[in-house]
Order: structure tokens, then C-alpha cells, then sequence
């Protein structure tokens, strides 16, 4: 039988719960969830958000020719590794060459930080839409939503959007310092899945482990396996990070594990977050809900259209079989800074996750608009009672 314990989410929401769960004790109503979850994570306190917008930094645009002030518009969406004794944030950061939701051009820029709160950017992008080999994937939209993960021997690999403003595609690219990348191309493109090419897919999970007190890069059953896509989430398998094939069902179409479920605060999408953990409980996939926007299908609690995250547990001899899932969100958009900017009904958008210094920090995009970070400390319990769940 799974075991439960208490927890407290101080950081996020007032309501937490594992199939409606909970307990009282000394007449306060306590949710309690599987000890299987990661958390919970607080906002450190007066210092978000940590990456905002910038007029000043100029990059020469290798399509144009002109200047641009590359991270004018808006920063968010970011990935988190560690490298030797200091953390690392790429971000997506937007010019302000148009208005509107994917109407701009994504860069990714570069941060570093000794503490994981206060950060150091690089003046000008990383990784950006150039005259090369991925130009008919990532020009004009840009280059999007990094999730970043690092090898053992430090080969570190980034998952990204490669947006032409007419198909979203997962691409893929490394490098050993994060400073100079190396573009592969579509991670599909030689899968033996043809459509997925000319399909919208986004948002990779490579499945990460915990070792010698560093995230890096695992394996399941002698392969690569990563968890990907936003409407449902989905499976995907390599040999060498750079190929990759979807898991297909017994019809040979793509295999969903889970789905967006109607009266949850997942009702709309379901997209995959930071690199998944695998752990002695199982491989634990931290992903982006949305609530629908239609109040018959939503999650009542939420307002409609809101992005907050959740938690699965799937097995870790079978990654697709599904162990657990959190019927509430762990974090939801509750600060200011999280429900105004491009996406004002509210976003957390988690996507970077790193242990460091024997801490879990966790950074996120706010409203489309800037980066936060949450903390877990799993030495420090937090003592804070939530709301009880209706559901």
C-alpha cells in the first residue's frame, strides 16, 4: 500500500490533496499526500520574480543585420542545470518587434547564480534563429521553452520549441559549456513516425536521477526516455539524445499515459515540466495544467484558463504505466506578478528543476512576462495549514 504523510505547500496554494485525502489533528484540517511527491516549494520571500524584462542589452540579429533589443518584451519560460558549483537559468526572452502571443521572436538567453535566487545574465542570447542548417524550423518565431539537462560525463542537452510560425517542433541541441550550442534538428525527424513532422509537438521531459548529489540524465531498461507533448502526455525513447521514437500504441498511433480530465484543474492541456525524477518510488513527471475556459468543463476552484502544476508517478521498470497523480495543483498562480503580463488569467509555468546545495529549486514563467523560482528545502519542513479540497 502506498505510503502518505503530511505536507504543506506554503509556497503555492491553499489546497493540496491525492484522491481527496486528508486528516484532522488538533481541530485543523490537514491535507495529507503520498510521499512519493516533491515538496513543497516556497517563493523565497521579496525576491521575485529574478528574470525580468531588459531595454538596455543589444544583439546583432543574424537575419536582419540589425540591432535588436533581443529581451526588450518579455522573459520567462525557463530551464535550470548545474555545472560545477553554480547554477544556470536559460530563458526565453522575446524582442518586441510585434504584439501578440508567438507573434514576436524567441531567444534564448543565459543566467548563473551561486545561490539559485540571485543571477548573473549574459548580455546577449545563447542559443537564437540563424542563418543555418535549423533556419525553416525556428525562423521567424524564434527558439522556445528550454528544458535543460546535463550528462555524466557533462554533455548538456536542451529540448526547445522550434517555432517558423507555421508548425511547433521539438529540437534539440548540445553543449559543453552552455555557452556554444550545437543544433540537431527536429528530434523526430528520423523517427519511424513520419506525421509527428508535420504535427505541433512541444515540451520534453527527459527522465533524470539523482547521483553522487547531481541531476543528471538516467536511463530506463538501457535507453533514453523522455515524457513530451500538451495535450496528453506522451512517451519517446534514444539511444544517443539526438534520435528519438514515440511510444505507439498497439494501433501504432501515439500513446497517450494521461490526459486532460474534465472538473480538474487540468481540464484543458496537459504539458510536460522540468525533466522528470527518477527516484526509489518511481519516475516522477512535474507538469503544466490548464484550466478549461468553459465553466461547465473547469475546475470551479481555479479561474478559468489558468496554468498550475501537478505531479504523476509513473512505475520505473515501465515508464508508462501511471502509479499516482495529484487531483490538485501544487502551485498555482497567487502572486501579482503571475496574473499580469501576456497571459493575464494567471500562469505558473514550471520548467526548470535542479538539486543544489542539497535544495530543490524549481523556476517558472509568470504570465508569459517573467521568471520566478520556488524553494524546497527537504531539511526545513514547512508548518502551514491549507484549505480543504472540495473535490
Amino acid at each position: 500500500m502506498m505510503s502518505y504523510r503530511k505536507l504543506f505547500f506554503a509556497a503555492s496554494l491553499l489546497i493540496v490533496s491525492c484522491r481527496g485525502a486528508n486528516e484532522q489533528k488538533e481541530d485543523k484540517l490537514v491535507q495529507i499526500v503520498p510521499d512519493w511527491t516533491l515538496g513543497g516549494f516556497e517563493r523565497p520571500a521579496a525576491v521575485n520574480p529574478i528574470i525580468v524584462p531588459d531595454t538596455t542589452t543589444l544583439f546583432k540579429d543574424p537575419m536582419s543585420g540589425n540591432m535588436l533589443k533581443w529581451e526588450e518584451s518579455d522573459t520567462f519560460n525557463p530551464g535550470s542545470v548545474v555545472k560545477g558549483d553554480t547554477l544556470f537559468v536559460l530563458y526565453r526572452a522575446e524582442d518586441n518587434t510585434a504584439t501578440g502571443i508567438g507573434l514576436r521572436t524567441s531567444r534564448l538567453g543565459l543566467a548563473s547564480s551561486v545561490d539559485g535566487i540571485n543571477f548573473t545574465r549574459s548580455p546577449e542570447p545563447v542559443l537564437f534563429p540563424g542563418d543555418d542548417s535549423q533556419k525553416e524550423f525556428e525562423w521567424p518565431g524564434g527558439v522556445e521553452d528550454p528544458r535543460v539537462a546535463v550528462t555524466e560525463d557533462g554533455t548538456f542537452v536542451v529540448f526547445y520549441t522550434q517555432w517558423n510560425r507555421k508548425v511547433p517542433r521539438l529540437g534539440v541541441a548540445t553543449s559543453k559549456d552552455l555557452r556554444k550550442w550545437t543544433k540537431h534538428g527536429p528530434i523526430f525527424a528520423k523517427s519511424n513516425y513520419p506525421a509527428l513532422m508535420e504535427t505541433s509537438h512541444k515540451s520534453a521531459s527527459i527522465v533524470t536521477t539523482v547521483k553522487d548529489d547531481k541531476l543528471v540524465i538516467a536511463k530506463i531498461n538501457g535507453k533514453y526516455w523522455m515524457y513530451w507533448g500538451e495535450h496528453g502526455v506522451k512517451g519517446a525513447t534514444s539511444d544517443n539524445l539526438v534520435d528519438w521514437e514515440p511510444v505507439l500504441d498497439q494501433n501504432g498511433e501515439l500513446q497517450k499515459f494521461i490526459d486532460v480530465r474534465p472538473g480538474y484543474f487540468d481540464s484543458a492541456l496537459t504539458e510536460c515540466g522540468p525533466p522528470a525524477v527518477l527516484t526509489d518510488k518511481g519516475i516522477l513527471l512535474l507538469y503544466n495544467g490548464k484550466n478549461e475556459n468553459k465553466q461547465e468543463l473547469a475546475d470551479t476552484r481555479f479561474n478559468l484558463g489558468t496554468y498550475s502544476a501537478g505531479q504523476v508517478l509513473f512505475d520505473k521498470n515501465d515508464p508508462t504505466k501511471v502509479l499516482q497523480r495529484l487531483d490538485t495543483p501544487f502551485m498555482r498562480p497567487m502572486e501579482d506578478f503571475e496574473k499580469s503580463g501576456q497571459y493575464v488569467d494567471g500562469t505558473v509555468f514550471i520548467q526548470g528543476l535542479s538539486y543544489y546545495k542539497s535544495k530543490w529549486f524549481l523556476y517558472y514563467g509568470c504570465a508569459d512576462s517573467k521568471v520566478a523560482v520556488a524553494v524546497y528545502d527537504p531539511n526545513s519542513p514547512t508548518d502551514f495549514d491549507p484549505l480543504p479540497s472540495s473535490k
